[in-house]
This record gives C-alpha cells, structure tokens and sequence, in this order.
C-alpha cells in the first residue's frame, strides 16, 4: 500500500507547457490598478496557466534604465510598481521541480502611462532569423525581417547595424514600410546586427546587439 501511495504522489516530470500572457497586452499603453501621486504604477501582470508547472518567474524590463524586477510565484498574477511613462518588457518562466528544462513565453512591451503626448517606438519584434544558425539561400545571402510597432503610428524608418564584428557598422537605411532585407553572408560566420527604429517625433528605440551564425 505504500509503494502503492507513493507511485500515485510522484510529480509528473515532463517539462513545463507553454506560457501564455494575457496582460498588459502586447505593444499597449497599459491600464493600472492604481495610479499614485508620485512616480509609480500599479500594474497587474496575468497570463494562462500551463501544464506540469510548480511554479512561475515573472520578469519586467525596464527599457530606458535596463533595470529588472523578478518575482517567482505559484499564481497567475503578480501586482508590481513600476515607473511611469516608461516603456517595459516583461515574460514569464515555468518551471518544473522534477525537471531542469524550463518554458520561457513571448516577450511584450508596453507603456506605462504617465504625462508624455509622444511615445516612443517599441524595438521592433524580431521574425527573421528565428535561430542561432541561419542557413544561407542558393544567393549566397539570408533574409532579415522584424516588425516595428509605434503607439502613435508614426514610425520614419528603420537604422540597420550589420557586420563581423560585435558593434556593427551603420549597414543600411529603410523606410517605415522597409520590414525585411537581405544581406550577403559567408558560411561557418557569425554575424552581428541590431535595428533602431525612429518615428517622426525624434524618438528611438533599439534592440540591442543580435548575432546568428550563417552555415
């Protein structure tokens, strides 16, 4: 009976299901739970509960400071103060006690409100290349392509870093309607890129140094 008892308690130990968020929504202003007088939001994170899951890590970028808040729970939500007219990133970890393997969700920006009457460009949603190895095409060249997303809808263009070298050189300039390009590459190279978006007002936004290796 108590082998019996104690096949019938053992976790399961199967990775965690996917994580999916549900709010803030992706590329919003979002909407507070609480607005203090001074410099802080009180923001609800929330997101889908996944399978074979002990527990969730939340995290939330700040995008202009870099700072991060974490918080590990077993709900599925977590309240936080944040800064005001700032943009964030935020994602969510599932975790398995019984495994190591771990189930990271999307990552979404989003605002939080504050006075401003002009937002800057979210850094644009990455599509292509979706892996740290990129398999060059009968061209000899692979393809880039994102998506950028203003809540003013007002993006100029797109500033594309590309090279060997690990702070890229200025490769190219595209229009707003520009979301893709290819770029010529050498096999067994690892190759370095970011994109800056701007939008008619002088606001940028960056994604920060990318690299994948062409094979």
């Amino acid at each position: 009976m108590c082998a019996l008892l104690a096949i019938g308690c053992k976790k399961d130990p199967s990775p965690p299901g996917d994580v999916v968020l549900v709010s803030p929504e992706k590329n919003s202003e979002c909407s507070p739970v609480n607005s203090d007088s001074g410099n802080t939001n009180l923001v609800q994170f929330s997101w889908q509960a996944a399978s074979n899951t002990d527990s969730y890590t939340l995290r939330v970028n700040e995008l202009d400071a870099g700072t991060t808040q974490m918080k590990t729970t077993t709900a599925l939500s977590e309240i936080l103060a944040i800064e005001k007219g700032t943009p964030f990133s935020w994602s969510v970890t599932a975790e398995n006690e019984e495994v190591t393997e771990t189930s990271v969700s999307e990552t979404w920006f989003f605002f939080s409100p504050g006075t401003e009457t002009s937002f800057a460009p979210f850094p644009v949603e990455i599509v292509r290349p979706n892996g740290p190895k990129v398999f060059i095409d009968g061209n000899g060249e692979i393809l880039l392509e994102w998506i950028g997303s203003d809540l003013d809808n007002d993006i100029e263009g797109y500033e594309l870093y590309f090279g060997t070298v690990d702070n890229p050189p200025v490769f190219a300039s595209l229009g707003a309607n520009e979301t893709s390009t290819k770029v010529s590459v050498i096999t067994e190279t690892i190759y370095y890129w970011r994109l800056v978006t701007t939008d008619r007002e002088g606001n940028t936004s960056d994604t920060g140094i990318l690299s994948f290796e062409a094979i």
